[in-house]
């Protein structure tokens, strides 16, 4: 990455392990001011995390998640008043970071946009003004409700809170008998990781079971115009919990329905007023509509940015935080190649062996091979993201040909539990 970013020039609220390491290995030494909870950086011990990174010249405690108050941090931290861009780590971090941005003068989603897409309810009447397709949903507060309309609707629904990220207590449901069983995984859920302790504040949705293929579409907007587009392809493991296995870019897709995915994203952006960042839409194609999943006004997770920068040939984030600081980067209109990602899913119970890591690093076009499972470990029932295995990055001319060296490599490793 080539972007020059002096001492303390990038606030980064919230983050990741994973995601602070990556940018550790591409920021320059001392750049980064990182804003987490309190109670994050004591449950994770933060501190001695954020000393073995160089980039992090310092961490700031302060509480962002609710209420969040830019003067107030501002009042305590005025070194945060030189910062040249501001970034969201996390989803939980999107409205705090606009916020921030929108005080310091930068570059940013805009508050009004960032707090639609924190919301999937406000999400979906949003779409519903701006004529995109939507499942039918409602908002409840009661699981006879929530039974209700799934009788309405086939027997069918899907549960979701309406503030998580990862997948985390979103549910299929089969039959309306399963409503109340089911309903605490959705109404409150497992608080993640990077979640404060206070908890966050969630409603629930039932909504319509869509049936179709499963797409994303990765903007970068630029002040309100879109310089970058990219239509994803996703795989979903069945079941209860639909939680994202794969990713393709790359879509395979032929131009019609591509780029009617590209405009349904577009025209949900300009509706929100989203001002300046990246913008990671999810869609189902239901008889070649666009119908809409939900949205993140931050970066994607689960490699998708690696992806889009092995695919067309550009350092996808540079571009990202380039925005941020108020530039228009140039991006290639097409990719040159193709390049996909396969998460590993192990059975639940207690990891007795892992083999076949060395197999599929010799599958053909295959970049990465990451098997996070180690024997000892506990692996849990995949119930987001967050429970996945490990993943296998690989790279083809074509979107069939990365997709294929990504799921064969899967294929050669084991995971045993007992």
């Amino acid at each position: 990455m080539e972007l020059d970013l002096g001492r303390e020039q990038l606030v980064v609220v919230g983050g990741s392990f994973g995601s602070l390491r990556w940018f550790d290995q591409e920021l320059p030494p001392g750049s980064v001011v990182l804003v987490e909870e309190p109670d994050v950086i004591r449950r994770r011990g933060l501190e001695r995390f954020a000393a073995g990174l160089p980039m992090i010249a310092r961490l700031v405690p302060a509480e962002y998640q609710t209420g969040f108050d830019a003067d107030a941090l501002l009042a305590r931290e005025p070194g945060l008043a030189t910062a040249r861009l501001v970034l969201p780590g996390l989803e939980y971090a999107v409205g705090a970071a606009a916020r921030l941005a929108d005080r310091l003068g930068l570059p940013g989603a805009g508050v009004a946009a960032a707090d639609v897409f924190s919301d999937k309810h406000r999400m979906r009447l949003l779409a519903d003004a701006t004529g995109l397709a939507n499942p039918a949903y409602e908002l409840v507060d009661d699981p006879a409700r929530a039974a209700e309309f799934a009788r309405a609707h086939g027997g069918r629904c899907v549960l979701k809170p309406t503030r998580r990220s990862g997948s985390l207590g979103v549910q299929l449901v089969t039959d309306p008998a399963q409503v109340a069983a089911r309903w605490a995984a959705s109404a409150a859920p497992p608080e993640p990781a990077e979640a404060a302790e206070r908890g966050l504040p969630t409603g629930v949705l039932v909504e319509e079971l869509l049936v179709g293929s499963e797409h994303s579409v990765e903007l970068l907007v630029a002040e309100g115009e879109t310089i970058f587009a990219n239509v994803t392809d996703k795989r979903i493991a069945g079941g209860r919990y639909p939680v994202e296995t794969g990713h393709t870019v790359p879509s395979a897709l032929p131009d019609t329905p591509r780029r009617a995915l590209r405009d349904a994203a577009v025209r949900l952006a300009e509706a929100a007023g989203f001002r300046s960042g990246m913008l990671h839409s999810e869609w189902i194609l239901v008889d070649g509509v666009p119908t809409l999943v939900e949205c993140a006004a931050r970066m994607p997770g689960d490699m998708i940015t690696a992806l889009v920068s092995i695919a067309y040939e550009v350092d996808f984030i540079e571009a990202y935080l380039r925005v941020l600081r108020g530039e228009r980067p140039a991006l290639p209109a097409r990719p040159t190649g193709a390049a996909a990602v396969e998460f590993l899913v192990a059975p639940p119970g207690r990891v007795t062996a892992v083999d076949g890591r060395r197999g599929a690093l010799r599958v053909p076009g295959v970049l990465d091979v990451q098997v996070e499972a180690k024997v000892g470990d506990h692996v849990p029932e995949l119930l987001s993201s967050a429970h996945r295995s490990g993943h296998l990055l690989a790279w083809g001319a074509t979107p069939d040909e990365a997709e294929s060296a990504a799921r064969k490599a899967a294929g050669e490793v084991r995971i045993t539990v007992g």
